[in-house]
This record gives structure tokens, C-alpha cells and sequence, in this order.
């Protein structure tokens, strides 16, 4: 397991991360979301100790990672631009994660980058940015290391792409112990693959939840409720993440259970009600206006 304990990064005045407290349990895909600058990419270099955090820390098993070779030897990152050396080709970069990593499958590579159509012996200058990208996670998967922190691992791959590298990271899961932690703006990608999720705002975390847990304590409800007393009497009893009423039809977004909601809905006798399955796109809408992020606020 890795345990994030009040972990802050400054960058000069600017406070990338401010007491994040997190875990990430073992062998499940945890996915990591937030706003533009919320601190994603500086969390999973501080989580593969590339980074020293000012306050806190990052353990792997209660072992902390900074300056940590035990700790660091479980972890493998792919950060969002693929880095390789100068005119280095598949092989050479497979030569060196054998250096770095002891358990490095060097001839499960060779097999992968045959499946994948991609050249061993061409510089990866030359390459795509998708086909580095495929090169950078076939090298972070045959690392063989518990932990696989991927920012932005899909950015730059094709549909059939990304669901063949999910379908590894699955394979992954099945056959050995295997945590990969997924940053992403792709919400999509996240909720088809991730078991947890962890959204992050301004620096900090705002929740790390069992995807399916979270989206059964999250409710998007339209009704029509002629009585405006009434109307008004339900929304004060319900935990009101977002609003909005158009002509007579009111929606909302609403945390509890799904049968409490329901009872309460019913009692205000309304002409028309449905509770509607949110996704993860709409239920990191909702928990980032809460906390000040408002797409109204920035466009009206």
C-alpha cells in the first residue's frame, strides 16, 4: 500500500500540493483526476520520489520513498512526455531499464514491441507521439515493479490503442501483484478502467472513493414540484451539491442513498420525478463547484 501523510510541494511561492493525505491500496487500477494546475503530475513525481515534498511524506509499505532504493525499486514512472536518451532505439532503452530495474522482462519486451508493430532498431525521435507513448508503457509494464504511475497514459494513443493497453494493465492485475496509479484529464478512460478514484483541486484532495461506491452515494434528480414551499422544504433537507430550474423542471445533484432521496422526493407530491445514474464527468462537475470551481463563474 502507499500512504500519502500531509504531503506539500512549493514551487517558489506557489503551493503545488498542501497536505494531501491519501492511500492507494494494492492490486486495484486507481485513477487520478482534477482541474488544470491542480497538482496531479507533481503528486506522482513526489510518490516516485523524484520530488521532495517540503512537509510529509510517501510511504511503500510504511517504507519511506524519498531517498528509499528499496522503496523507489517498486515503483516505475511514466511521466507525460516520453523521456529517452539521444538517439536511443527501443533496444537501447530496453538495455537500460535492465540496469535499473532487476526484474525487467527483457524478452517479453522484444515479444510486445513485435505485437505492437514498432521497430526495435529505429530511433524513437523518429517515432509518433503515440508509438513513444506505447514504448514508454510496454518498458513501465515489463519493469515488473508493484507500482506503475502513468501521467497521462493514454494522451496521444487510438481508440484500438487504449483499450489494448488497458487490457494489459487488466492482465497485469490477474497475474501478478499490480497497482497501476492512472493521471488523467480523459474522464472517460478513467471511469472504464479505475476501481478508485482520487480527485484532486487546488493542491489538495478532495476525496479517494471506490468509483462504484461513490456513484452510488451521488444522485442526479429531475422533478416537478408545483408547491414552491414544498420545493423549497425539500431542497433544504437534501445535501444540494448543484442546482438549476428551468420553467417548472428542477434538477439536482444530490448526495445520500438512493432510497432516502426517493422517500424524501415522494413526500413533497411531485408531478413528475426521476433519479438518473451520474457519471464521473458530471460527479467531478459537481464536487469542484462545491469547492469553488465554477464553470458559470469563469464563462458568464
Amino acid at each position: 500500500m502507499i500512504r500519502i501523510e500531509q504531503v506539500t510541494k512549493r514551487f517558489d511561492d506557489i503551493v503545488a500540493l498542501g497536505g494531501v493525505d491519501a492511500e492507494i491500496a494494492e492490486n486495484c487500477i486507481f485513477g487520478l483526476v482534477g482541474t488544470n494546475g491542480a497538482g496531479k503530475s507533481t503528486l506522482l513525481r513526489v510518490i516516485a520520489g523524484v520530488l521532495k515534498p517540503e512537509e510529509g511524506q510517501v510511504l511503500v509499505d510504511d517504507v519511506p520513498v524519498w531517498e528509499s532504493v528499496q522503496a523507489k525499486s517498486r515503483i516505475c514512472f511514466i511521466p507525460d512526455t516520453a523521456m529517452f536518451f539521444s538517439n536511443a532505439t527501443a533496444d537501447v532503452m530496453r538495455d537500460y531499464y535492465r540496469v535499473v530495474y532487476p526484474k525487467f522482462d527483457a524478452e517479453r519486451f522484444d515479444d510486445l514491441l513485435e505485437k505492437f508493430d514498432l521497430d526495435p532498431k529505429r530511433k524513437l525521435s523518429t517515432f509518433s507521439k503515440g508509438m513513444k507513448k506505447q514504448v514508454s508503457v510496454l518498458l513501465g509494464i515489463c519493469a515488473n515493479t508493484d507500482y506503475l504511475l502513468c501521467d497521462e497514459t493514454f494522451d496521444g494513443l487510438d481508440p484500438v490503442m487504449r483499450q489494448t493497453v488497458k487490457s494489459l494493465f487488466a492482465a497485469e492485475i490477474l497475474n501478478r501483484k499490480f497497482t497501476p496509479v492512472i493521471a488523467s484529464h480523459s474522464l472517460r478512460e478513467i471511469e472504464d478502467i479505475c476501481d478508485f478514484v482520487g480527485l484532486l483541486h487546488k493542491g489538495g484532495i478532495l476525496f479517494a472513493k471506490d468509483l462504484d461506491e461513490m456513484k452510488l452515494g451521488i444522485h442526479k434528480i429531475q422533478c416537478v414540484i408545483p408547491d414552491e414551499t414544498e420545493e423549497a422544504a425539500l431542497l433544504a433537507e437534501l445535501d444540494v451539491l448543484q442546482k438549476e430550474k428551468r420553467g417548472s423542471l428542477l434538477t439536482i445533484v444530490v448526495r445520500g442513498s438512493y432510497d432516502e432521496i426517493d422517500r424524501k422526493i415522494r413526500a413533497r407530491q411531485p408531478l413528475f420525478s426521476e433519479i438518473l445514474p451520474l457519471t464521473l464527468e458530471e460527479i467531478f462537475i459537481s464536487e469542484t463547484e462545491v469547492a469553488g470551481y465554477d464553470i458559470k463563474n469563469l464563462v458568464f
